[in-house]
């Protein structure tokens, strides 16, 4: 026997027959289980900025890289994470870049840090790279981001698996600007 899947029609009847104070509680008690419904409502509703939230999710890509104590792990998917969870509450395409910019950044620190990784390692981070240049060109925040762009190519010089190149040729079709 399967169950079937409720249906936003059918959710919306469910939650119509509640009372005012069951869908205060219902809501709450969403915000207190689940830290994307959190942030959310912290995005849309408290005195808490945008840049203090994605810093939040900064701090969660940083831990996977440089904990505070001991070595990162530099587990991708981990790191990815907090990127998707913030997608998922995101207003604003430049904090959005902002945060994948970062994950690239701390890849090349880490990568820098401790050593080469390996291809699936600069794969991931070459996909992010592209992803955030692909909203860069759709907003056209090419302006904000090429600062920081130019330094990750800068960082990435003598990097092995041809990762510099595959950066710099994403930083070309963005940009249209040779930088080496």
């Amino acid at each position: 026997m399967t169950s079937q899947k409720l249906t936003q029609a059918q959710l919306k009847k469910q939650l119509g027959s509640y009372s005012p104070e069951d869908l205060i509680a219902e809501i709450s008690e969403l915000y207190r289980r689940f830290p994307e419904v959190k942030n959310y409502y912290q995005l849309k509703l408290s005195s808490q900025s945008e840049s203090e939230i994605v810093n939040e999710y900064k701090a969660k890509i940083k831990k996977e890289f440089f904990p505070a104590r001991g070595m990162g792990r530099g587990r991708l998917s981990v790191a990815k994470k907090p990127i998707s969870e913030y997608k998922k509450v995101c207003f604003n395409p430049t904090s959005l870049v902002d945060l994948m910019i970062y994950y690239v950044e701390q890849g090349v620190s880490f990568t820098n840090e401790y050593g080469d990784i390996g291809a699936a390692f600069y794969d991931g981070m070459e996909s992010m790279f592209d992803q955030a240049l692909k909203i860069v060109q759709e907003n056209d925040l090419h302006d904000i981001f090429f600062p920081r762009c130019r330094a990750i190519l800068k960082d990435t010089r003598g990097i092995g698996w041809g990762f510099h190149e595959g950066l710099y040729a994403i930083f070309v079709e963005t940009y249209n600007h040779p930088e080496s």
